[in-house]
């Protein structure tokens, strides 16, 4: 079993590789010529349960090639702490893999061309869990606009893997009174957590130990979005 796993890691690891080594320039879409410093393609452990998808990499992302690692990021890491979580344990990624000039919101095309390496990573990763943070990672993984406020903090289940959207916490720093509210709708990840994990066996050759998760599909009537 430990062989298999590491096998499977090793692969899933080396796949990504391949995947960001293809975008390590890319030229793709007209963020390439716009001022980003670097494609920042994500971070995390190949094996995760748990995926965090958020809309774009900031000044300080762009800066050090990781996605969430400026002042959202630390705020990010507390809100992981408060679920039970840890960076070690989830992959991170962006819908956009370039950062928009000045940080403004990523435009239609935009999305358009860095949605299917967006696809790939879950693909490779296979997570159960994926907590897209804010409207644009909502809305591309939902497949339909709809607001981030309508959908926070509730489960729902794709073809592949639930969703479960977030505020993003960017929103918090802007607006300091959207911190309990972030922190409740954390509360409630990891009571879906809790109610869906089961207890990793750490062993001393496997990564930091991620959480396994053990999701039931729902009744088809459970499926609709609304």
């Amino acid at each position: 079993m430990t062989q298999r796993f590491l096998t499977d890691s090793f692969m899933t690891t080396t796949a990504l590789q391949e995947l960001a080594q293809s975008l390590h320039n890319c030229q793709r879409c007209k963020l390439a010529k716009l001022g980003r410093s670097q494609v920042v393609f994500g971070v995390g452990n190949p094996q995760a349960s748990i995926m965090f998808v958020g809309e774009a990499p900031g000044k300080n992302e762009d800066l050090k090639g990781e996605p969430f690692v400026g002042s959202a990021g630390k705020l990010l890491n507390d809100l992981l702490a408060s679920a039970g979580l840890s960076r070690d344990q989830i992959y991170i990624a962006n819908v956009i893999k370039c950062r928009p000039p000045n940080n403004r919101d990523p435009e239609q095309d935009e999305v358009e061309t860095c949605k299917p390496f967006l696809l790939q990573q879950i693909q490779l990763i296979r997570p159960k869990l994926v907590c897209s943070l804010g409207n644009w990672a909502t809305q591309t993984l939902l497949e339909r606009k709809v607001g981030i406020t309508k959908v926070k903090a509730q489960a729902f289940y794709l073809k592949d893997f639930v969703l479960f959207p977030l505020f993003h916490p960017a929103v918090a720093l802007h607006q300091g009174n959207m911190l309990p509210t972030l922190k409740e709708d954390f509360k409630k990840l990891k009571e879906f957590l809790d109610k869906n994990t089961k207890p990793a066996e750490p062993t001393a050759s496997t990564p930091a130990a991620a959480p396994t998760l053990q999701i039931e599909s729902p009744k088809p009537s459970q499926m609709d979005l609304f």
